[in-house]
């Protein structure tokens, strides 16, 4: 091998280091490319993520104001209630009257109504008499089953004397 020039010696060296440049070019190129894929896959999940918690977010409000809206419609059914029943059993009480002045009024419907009383009347006091007559037949039955045992027991106790 013949000995360089200097003139070769600075154009090898330029050329080695336009060389190294390029390498270092080519590797920061890559670590760049690499970063930027990170830096992207990184800012694609963190979107999504916030897409995502946005969502949540929005169905969460969207359950507290149903559930608010629920609550709500409950009192508010409460309320209706304590209304109505008052209302109501008033109603009930004008009707009822308003039947018995009807009845009342119409003297057919009232001895139609008072016949009613008298039977209702009448099958009470004989059901009542009915029981008291058959509790005392059941006593005085009870009582002749007594005394017959009795006079049972009297007459075996004559015989064997005899």
């Amino acid at each position: 091998m013949a000995a360089q020039t200097r003139t070769q010696r600075q154009a090898a060296a330029k050329k080695a280091a336009a060389t190294r440049k390029r390498n270092a070019a080519a590797q920061s190129t890559a670590r760049a490319k690499g970063s930027a894929r990170r830096t992207t896959r990184s800012a694609e999940t963190a979107a999504r993520g916030a897409r995502t918690t946005a969502k949540q977010a929005g169905r969460a409000a969207s359950k507290r104001g149903a559930a608010e809206a629920t609550r709500l419609q409950g009192a508010a059914r409460g309320a209706q209630r304590a209304l109505y029943v008052p209302i109501g059993a008033i109603l009930e009480a004008r009707d009822g009257l308003a039947n018995t002045v009807r009845t009342y009024s119409d003297s057919r419907r009232a001895q139609r109504e008072f016949n009613r009383f008298e039977r209702r009347g009448e099958r009470a006091l004989r059901r009542g008499v009915e029981k008291r007559v058959t509790e005392a037949r059941r006593q005085v039955e009870h009582r002749v089953e007594d005394v017959q045992t009795g006079t049972g027991d009297l007459v075996e106790r004559v015989r064997s004397l005899v």
